[in-house]
């Protein structure tokens, strides 16, 4: 850990007093300092730079922000990322506004302050708190640190039970706590708790209800609505606006699970059951029974509680049919995963037909037309058995090319050898390298104490060689990237070798085998079959990282 210089020294500093200290600073935002003023990052950020003007031993490392994080957990990816540049070795102090802002948990805080930090020599600073670890007579250590930290997590607890009291309070009252109105409705303009009829939805509603009503099976009604070109719910809801994030959107086509979802659903009947799911440890889980809470007439319903009821019922018994019904297992699917459709680029189904003689005939083919949409693709169909066969074929032709391409692996070794010996060279002249701009630096902060150097002086020549540290850093890991680049590749050849051996031997595919040499594989119409593999691209890397580190 840097060393800090002495106080009240009248002498000018020698350089062994004044090493300069990597420093991180820590701004964390919750969602309830929001709404108070003095906690925003802005005003972090200004305290904490304060601090910093006319201390130039601390160097900025980087900082860290968590915006809108609670501060009653350490799950927060700005402080995760902290901690990894803490374990290697890039930093030297921590700086915060306060004690809240590293956490509002006594335990979990005090781990980190009175543990954590002392294990890995780090320097930690709370500056509104005038709390410093390098001040061994900081009145905040022993008792003080605790009894602050148990009161900022009282606080974070009594913050978040009033939220959780306030929404169970709300849902009592009928109104809608939902961060979206379900599909069918959307929110009042005028209170964002109540549910108005969205018309061209509810009519959808209304349809998927009826023909469950009808008993049709819920893969009819989703190839149904495709085929009427019907929006799906996000669509929908990114059509109104209520959706804008892509990742939100989906493919647009109507699925099983979503038809489901909605024929679940009693807010379509006019009543609102909520506090299905709950919170535990940071995850949302579904809630037991006793967690509901249904209130009735809040809105306006789309069907009626007996239609509702009668294709609860019906969805029930054609469960309970099914689990009954007894089925033989199917033989392990070592494809899982990989086959796709290559016109509609769906996931192949796998599909058994039971022979009275001889053994079952396993075929793959595309769902999209009996699922999804008559005529949304071409349709592709393949026995298990001519796809082995097809595979196999191809993966030992690949396989024999690769090993080809790339024997000089093995071949060269003292080659080999001498490259890898070049690149510990490189890195080790280039750690040397860095190690001698630190100590320029020092010195700089050492002559600039004594004024040697003016202010202007001393921090244009500290950002030039604090420049060059940072490219030598960057080489050093592309180095040491190519370096392990290098022994993984070899590794990877000699398994290349015994996966040939065997496949050569045993002509047996196993899932095991599949999943190691195979990305993805695609089936035509007319059964052409396209196979990526997974080794082609490693070896494809390994060329980049070497010709990258010849380029230092």
């Amino acid at each position: 850990m840097a060393r800090k210089s002495r106080k009240n020294q009248t002498a000018a500093p020698v350089c062994d007093t004044s090493i300069y200290i990597r420093t991180a600073l820590y701004i964390r935002l919750s969602v309830e300092d929001n709404k108070k003023r003095g906690h925003s990052i802005g005003n972090q950020k200004l305290v904490l730079e304060n601090f910093l003007a006319g201390r130039p031993e601390f160097v900025v490392y980087n900082t860290y922000v968590d915006n809108g994080a609670t501060g009653t957990n350490f799950h927060r990816p700005g402080f995760q990322q902290m901690l990894s540049d803490i374990e290697a070795g890039l930093i030297d102090c921590v700086i915060v506004k306060d004690l809240s802002r590293l956490g509002r948990n006594s335990i979990d805080t005090g781990y980190y302050i009175e543990q954590y930090f002392r294990a890995h020599q780090i320097r930690f600073i709370a500056l509104t708190d005038q709390f410093d670890t390098a001040d061994a007579s900081n009145l905040h250590g022993g008792i003080m640190l605790p009894l602050k930290n148990m009161i900022n997590e009282a606080y974070a607890l009594d913050i978040g039970r009033k939220i959780k009291a306030q929404a169970r309070q709300a849902m009592k009252d009928g109104e809608y706590i939902g961060a979206r109105a379900p599909y069918g409705y959307r929110k009042d303009p005028e209170n964002c708790h109540k549910l108005l009829i969205d018309p061209e939805a509810a009519e959808v509603v209304f349809q998927i209800f009826q023909w469950a009503y009808e008993h049709v099976g819920l893969n009819d009604i989703a190839r149904r609505l495709n085929e009427q070109g019907i929006q799906t719910p996000s669509h929908r809801k990114r059509a109104t606006g209520e959706i804008t994030h892509e990742n939100l959107i989906g493919s647009g086509k109507w699925q099983t699970r979503t038809v489901a979802k909605i024929l679940d659903s009693e807010v379509y009947t006019g009543d609102l059951v909520q506090g299905k799911t709950k919170i535990v440890d940071h995850q949302q889980v579904q809630a037991d029974e006793d967690n509901l809470i249904i209130a009735t007439n809040t809105h306006e319903a789309i069907i009626s509680h007996e239609v509702f009821e009668e294709v609860k019922a019906y969805r029930r018994q054609v469960c309970e049919e099914s689990k009954a019904h007894e089925v033989d297992p199917y033989t392990p699917n070592i494809f899982k995963g990989k086959v796709f459709c290559a016109h509609c680029g769906g996931s192949l189904h796998r599909q058994r037909n039971k022979r009275k003689k001889g053994s079952d005939v396993y075929r793959f083919h595309c769902l999209t037309n009996s699922r999804t949409e008559r005529g949304g693709c071409l349709g592709v169909s393949l026995t298990e058995k001519d796809l082995l066969s097809a595979v196999i074929a191809i993966l030992q032709q690949e396989l024999t090319v690769a090993l080809g391409n790339y024997s000089f692996v093995l071949e060269a070794e003292v080659k080999r050898k001498k490259e890898r010996d070049d690149l510990k060279a490189g890195i080790s002249a280039k750690k040397q390298e860095i190690d001698r701009n630190r100590r320029f630096v020092r010195g700089l902060y050492e002559n600039f104490v004594q004024k040697v150097l003016t202010s202007e002086e001393y921090f244009t020549m500290k950002k030039d060689y604090e420049a060059v540290i940072a490219k030598l850093s960057d080489e050093i890991s592309t180095l040491e990237n190519g370096l392990a680049v290098m022994d993984a590749q070899l590794a990877k050849y000699k398994e290349l070798e015994q996966d040939a051996k065997v496949l050569e031997k045993d002509h047996t595919l196993t899932a095991a085998l599949i999943d190691r040499l195979i990305e993805r594989i695609e089936i035509t119409h007319d059964k052409e079959i396209r196979v990526s593999f997974r080794f082609k691209s490693e070896f494809e890397e390994y060329g980049k990282a070497v010709e990258q580190c010849r380029n230092l």
